[in-house]
């Protein structure tokens, strides 16, 4: 039998910290090893498996797909690039798309898309202000915009024009604003630092800030959105439209997607030759992400994900009783962490994984949960047996 962990260490670079564990099959919200053992899986392909693994209709779309067009470069039309555009438009409070592979590519071209607009309309504008403990890529111009130093410190320098400010703190929005800021761009939920919420009015003062002063509102929803929340974007439940919106993750089921979306008046500042793609927008993944997204919004799969999350966060919410190293549960939709009182959730991890429970070690004292949009009653209730379990295993005072 191949030692598929040991070929990966010969063959792979060495730049992910992967759990030992090789994935060979799925299904709705389980997953199997080579060794046969069965997961529950809650981490969902970091929030990418909106419809759990080989979901009939991912699949179907793939396969019928594949079997008429796969690529065929932007160089000409096909008629699923402009299906997914005219969901999303219908769907949002934006006019126009761009379509890429990738949650950083959608970053890249959001930065370019604001930098163009401030050439064009704010006498050359072009600085952009984003929040610490904010996640954008890991590109080098979205990991300038990425407010987490540790990501960025070893590959400086990086692509100047970018001020990192805290989270939740609209007066250093305002104080880092100047005449060349040109847009604020920010995740409504702060996925990679934590799953951090906004404090009540945050988003809202921002939207008036950047109106105010006439700054570009950029929200990364690549985790946020297709209703990861309880609704299809984060943004709808704030109440605050942001002029510049970035998808990618749960967009197509699986399958690699990226997604820019913006106002009218801002988009027709990239013209022919400003950017461009060879794969974005590519048949194979626009067609999965047109079957994804309708069936998100046929089945209303947000609403169910808001039922499942009130249900969650009860579950979780009770061991604040009973382990008093559970010190919060924060989030909202399917996207929640538990919070610990020490910096333990590595071991917290490992021990659900033993058990059969896939979740992911956010960060040191923080224990993040994705599962699918569709997951059941049965499934909630396992996952958080299983994971008080693991809680009190790692934390239980040593005999």
């Amino acid at each position: 039998m191949t030692d598929w962990i040991a070929a990966e260490r010969k063959y792979l670079f060495q730049n992910y910290g992967r759990q030992p564990v090789v994935l060979v099959r799925g299904e709705g919200t389980r997953a199997w090893d080579a060794d046969g053992n069965e997961y529950l899986d809650f981490v969902g392909g970091l929030a990418v498996n909106v419809l759990g693994h080989a979901h009939p209709v991912v699949a179907e779309a793939l396969a019928r797909q594949s079997r008429e067009l796969i690529h065929t470069s932007n160089l000409y039309y096909t008629t699923p690039m402009i299906e997914l555009a005219k969901l999303l438009v219908e769907n949002s409070c934006l006019d126009r798309v761009f379509f890429c592979n990738s949650g950083t590519e959608a970053i890249e071209a959001a930065i370019k898309l604001a930098r163009r607009w401030g050439h064009d309309t704010r006498n050359g504008a072009y600085e952009i202000i984003s929040m610490q403990d904010g996640f954008h890529g890991r590109s080098t111009g979205a990991l300038a915009a990425t407010g987490t130093a540790r990501y960025r410190e070893p590959f400086a320098p990086l692509a100047p024009g970018f001020h990192h400010v805290p989270w939740n703190d609209l007066e250093a929005i305002k104080a880092a604003t100047n005449d060349k800021t040109v847009a604020v761009l920010l995740e409504p939920i702060q996925g990679e630092g934590g799953v951090n919420m906004p404090a009540a009015g945050y988003l809202q003062g921002i939207r008036d800030w950047c109106t105010e002063r006439r700054l570009l509102l950029i929200f990364d929803e690549i985790q946020t959105g297709i209703g990861r929340t309880g609704t299809l974007f984060a943004y709808e439940q704030e109440g605050v439209e942001p002029d510049i919106m970035c998808l990618a993750k749960g967009l197509a089921g699986g399958v690699p997607i990226g997604a820019m979306l913006a106002r009218e008046e801002i988009a027709s500042h990239l013209v022919p030759g400003d950017h461009g793609t060879t794969f974005g927008a590519n048949p194979l993944a626009c067609a999965t992400g047109v079957a994804t997204l309708k069936y998100v919004i046929e089945q209303n799969l947000p609403a169910h994900a808001a039922k499942q999350s009130e249900r969650l966060m009860t579950r979780l919410r009770s061991m604040e009783d009973r382990l008093p190293v559970v010190t919060e549960v924060r989030g909202r939709g399917l996207l929640i962490a538990v919070g610990l009182a020490r910096d333990s959730s590595a071991e917290v991890v490992a021990a659900c994984r033993q058990r059969g429970l896939l979740v992911n070690n956010v960060r040191p004292n923080a224990v993040r949960l994705m599962p699918p949009l569709n997951v059941t009653d049965d499934e909630v209730d396992r996952a958080c047996d299983i994971l008080e379990s693991a809680i009190q295993a790692v934390t239980a005072p040593a005999k």
